[in-house]
């Protein structure tokens, strides 16, 4: 079965039209559709909940207040039932009709599709699209998995790949990258576009600085979660590296007669270098017994099995 997630928020006036164009294109589909009010301030969720009762295969999940749409989709995973899920957005840019491509696409040996808006920002190539490519790559470059368009929601998964990844803050975007890191293949596929009809969007360029924090987050998470001891034992190293050289420096220039202690800022520099040397592998012992307390109370594995043969 196909579960269909779709974060709203503000779309009282999209979802009746939505609700027409998903029945067409899920007709000959067994689905499920798990919509998930993110606090929506107009009557969003009075009409899911009118819609529900006349379909059953509609389901409606309510937050108290307005959590983000990386909650939304988490929540929408852990409610789903199908073996493949979808996740769509509710404000009709996205095209119902190309969930039947996408999923052609899986079939082809991937565990996720991503959608591609190839006609996205046309006439916008400075203001927009420039932006956008440029973000793109350089997600494309840190993470290894190749896309054109992180930014739209319409995706497909398989399950298995999806089902015991955590989402926090803005993370939903990266789903494909935690797959991939998981050992999922990825692909992509172009989707139709279209601009919304209704409101205005909720993104703009400022979230581009929170978007390169969250890659630098997953990155971490990726190859240091369960050796941080490396990533701060090695910044302790470089500092006392640093030390070594100041503090080499400093030696010279008494020695030379070039300058006394007190005249340059280097026995500061070396001090400081020493301290942080010492706290940042302080601090990665701790985020080993940590990382260790964490896996070890949530009986989780530091690693992903896909298949076994004659168990």
């Amino acid at each position: 079965m196909l579960s269909l997630i779709i974060p709203v928020f503000n779309e009282e006036r999209s979802l009746p039209l939505l609700f027409e164009r998903l029945r067409s294109a899920l007709s000959d589909i067994d689905h499920e559709v798990i919509f998930v009010n993110d606090g929506s301030r107009d009557a969003s969720f009075n009409v899911l909940r009118a819609e529900c009762t006349k379909e059953p295969r509609f389901k409606a999940i309510d937050f108290r207040r307005n959590f983000g749409q990386t909650a939304a989709i988490n929540a929408g995973i852990q409610h789903a039932k199908g073996d493949i899920l979808v996740l769509m957005d509710s404000d009709l840019e996205n095209d119902p009709a190309d969930i039947p491509k996408l999923l052609a696409k899986l079939d082809e040996g991937y565990d996720v599709v991503s959608g591609w808006r190839r006609d996205r920002w046309k006439g916008q190539y400075l203001t927009r699209k420039l932006p956008s490519l440029l973000a793109n790559k350089l997600i494309s470059s840190i993470s290894g998995v190749s896309l054109h368009d992180y930014g739209c929601t319409l995706k497909v998964y398989k399950r298995d790949v999806i089902q015991d990844i955590s989402l926090y803050g803005q993370m939903h975007r990266f789903i494909p990258v935690y797959c991939s890191w998981q050992g999922g293949r990825v692909g992509e596929l172009p989707v139709n576009y279209a601009p919304r009809q209704f409101g205005k969007s909720n993104y703009g360029l400022f979230r581009t600085y929170k978007v390169m924090l969250d890659l630098l987050l997953i990155k971490f998470l990726d190859k240091y979660m369960t050796k941080p001891i490396h990533f701060f034992g090695g910044a302790g190293f470089l500092c006392f590296l640093l030390a070594l050289v100041t503090g080499g420096t400093m030696l010279f220039l008494k020695a030379a007669g070039r300058a006394d202690f007190v005249q340059t800022p280097l026995p500061m520099m070396t001090a400081m270098f020493l301290i942080v040397g010492v706290l940042m592998i302080l601090m990665g012992v701790l985020a080993e017994m940590i990382m260790r307390t964490y896996f070890e109370s949530q009986q989780r594995s530091p690693f992903s099995i896909r298949e076994i043969v004659n168990k």
